[in-house]
């Protein structure tokens, strides 16, 4: 278990509690030692006087007159062990602080009690007549309480604390605004800019980061706008060349598809690229079942007589998603798994409940990927053809990547022990 905070937030309001603890033993053994102590020692030599008073010799202590007398003059009481317990000796409580320094004072183990209720007693059996209570009152006794003084470090402390932590959590604020708004950025998201406020550093973190994201933005507009012009542009002339093989003589239809063929799949590489810079942001998510989606792809894919596609569909609660980009991503796994592993594949999906997410996992039975390619796979423009003997764009899986992170999910891809390619996407279900 972890004790220290690794956060700076939790740092600092750590590292102002101990100072403050610090502080306040520092006070309160200060306060104890230097202004309670002497009063006590004060009161305790008091007391010890008092009772030596008692004992001089030419005193009759256990003379009932004579008693009277002292009571008169200084309220000194002087019970036998009868008398005290009449008197609210079981009431009074033992106080071993006492005690042990009236004995000191006295030359012997002497007894100290003092009652609970006022007029305040103090209880004294000396050492000089064990047989005997001596009463001395205290009526100002109720005034050494240190009870306040505690109270009084209490309250500072809190409130010193509470204050360290407001002033923290001031700091932190803009901190923590400016780690959400670099997390929306690394999903391919450019926040609002950032409210500038703070402490002159914090500001000056926010404004660059608020700059940075304007370049970010101006670099996303320039490349959609880029790559959407190149597409547009080179349909215009696939489109006359398509047109022109259909002019082609009936002996050169091998060249005509032929050339319909590479046109189709230029036509494709273009949808991809499309596809990757489209951000797929301003479609709203609605609540779906991801097991709904699956069966609408597959159902698609039936059209094609030599795939086949075995399911195993588990019991799935309904997910928070964009329904054109989940069917992009199901229907770019189906396609990879047909085009670079094998005619037979499985999709499989599941409910994680722990992590409170749903899964799709894609199978072909094919030769599978080196280990050290999976990874380089996801990036943009990796050709497939290093991997399993493909040609492509290399961008479909990195949009797959791009709107599964979207979701706030993760994809993965594995080679499964009995041989082919497993792509796992899993999607929290909020």
């Amino acid at each position: 278990m972890r004790i220290l905070p690794k956060s700076a937030f939790g740092q600092t309001v750590m590292l102002i509690g101990v100072l403050l603890l610090i502080n306040q033993v520092v006070s309160y053994l200060s306060v104890t030692y230097y202004f309670i102590r002497p009063n006590y020692q004060q009161i305790n030599s008091l007391i010890a006087t008092q009772i030596n008073m008692v004992f001089l010799e030419d005193v009759d202590y256990l003379d009932d007159n004579t008693q009277q007398r002292i009571y008169q003059a200084t309220h000194i009481g002087i019970f036998d062990d009868a008398e005290a317990k009449q008197n609210g000796l079981n009431q009074a409580v033992y106080y071993q602080f006492f005690s042990r320094q009236i004995s000191d004072l006295l030359g012997g183990d002497a007894e100290v009690r003092i009652s609970a209720n006022e007029p305040f007693l103090i209880w004294v059996n000396p050492p000089q007549d064990p047989s005997i209570w001596i009463t001395i009152p205290m009526a100002s006794f109720s005034e050494g309480d240190i009870s306040p003084l505690t109270i009084y470090l209490l309250v500072i402390g809190i409130l010193s604390v509470a204050g360290g932590w407001i002033f923290v959590r001031r700091l932190n604020k803009p901190l923590h605004a400016l780690q959400v708004a670099a997390l929306e950025v690394a999903r391919g998201k450019v926040p609002a800019p950032l409210k500038e406020q703070g402490s002159s550093e914090i500001i000056s973190v926010t404004s660059a980061f608020n700059q940075m994201s304007k370049g970010i933005k101006q670099l996303e507009d320039d490349r959609a706008l880029l790559t959407a012009g190149i597409s547009h542009d080179l349909r215009t002339p696939l489109t006359r060349i398509r047109l022109a093989s259909e002019m082609l003589p009936e002996d050169q239809e091998w060249i005509k598809d032929g050339i319909v063929n590479d046109i189709e799949d230029m036509n494709d590489i273009i949808d991809q690229f499309i596809d990757y810079v489209r951000q797929d942001t301003r479609e709203r998510r609605e609540t779906l079942s991801l097991n709904d989606l699956i069966e609408e792809v597959v159902q698609s894919r039936n059209i094609e007589e030599h795939h086949h596609i075995d399911t195993e569909l588990g019991s799935l609660p309904p997910a928070m998603l964009r329904k054109v980009a989940i069917k992009r991503v199901l229907d770019n796994l189906v396609e990879n798994a047909f085009r670079y592993g094998s005619d037979n594949i499985m999709i499989k999906s599941g409910h994680d409940k722990r992590r409170k997410c749903v899964f799709v996992e894609v199978r072909d039975f094919g030769p599978g990927i080196p280990e050290e390619r999976i990874d380089d796979l996801f990036q943009p423009f990796t050709q497939g053809d290093k991997a399993r003997g493909s040609v492509g764009s290399g961008l479909g899986l990195a949009i797959i990547k791009r709107i599964v992170s979207l979701h706030k999910g993760t994809v993965a891809l594995e080679n499964h022990p009995q041989g082919g390619l497993v792509a796992r996407v899993t999607l929290p279900i909020s």
